[in-house]
């Protein structure tokens, strides 16, 4: 049995086949996912889990060298904003438009559903390396 923090079999291989610059991405329960990108649906209810919860054990396993928010996050979801801040103080963050973030997971190596009900509480993780 594994012994580090991501035990759903799907999220950890699909971590485990990342390479450099690949992409994994996180959002709430309404993100609209393209139909051939893999879709691991962890949402149990409204709000669980939550994408915070989901982001922190996703970060405990993933070297992430930089991060895509939506534009929209920054006036919509502030606390959001300020809560993936305070977890990744030291990546690179780029804003791009919602619908840009939604066309951009089609070249995802899979989206990461979570119960998060709150808007535009999505990430796309830029895979880095550990050398």
């Amino acid at each position: 049995m594994k012994k580090t923090t991501v035990i759903n079999s799907d999220l950890s291989r699909v971590i485990a086949q990342m390479g450099h610059f690949d992409t994994l991405a996180v959002g709430d329960a309404g993100m609209p996912v393209p139909a051939g990108t893999e879709k691991i649906d962890l949402a149990v209810t409204k709000n669980l889990p939550s994408f915070i919860d989901v982001l922190k054990n996703i970060l405990s396993e993933l070297q992430v060298q930089r991060i895509f928010l939506a534009e929209e996050m920054k006036t919509q979801n502030p606390k959001q904003l300020t809560a993936v801040k305070e977890l990744l103080p030291d990546v690179e963050i780029q804003f791009i438009p919602h619908d840009q973030m939604k066309a951009d997971l089609s070249k995802a190596h899979a989206f990461v559903r979570t119960g998060e009900m709150t808007p535009y509480s999505n990430i796309i993780l830029e895979s880095g390396v550990t050398f």
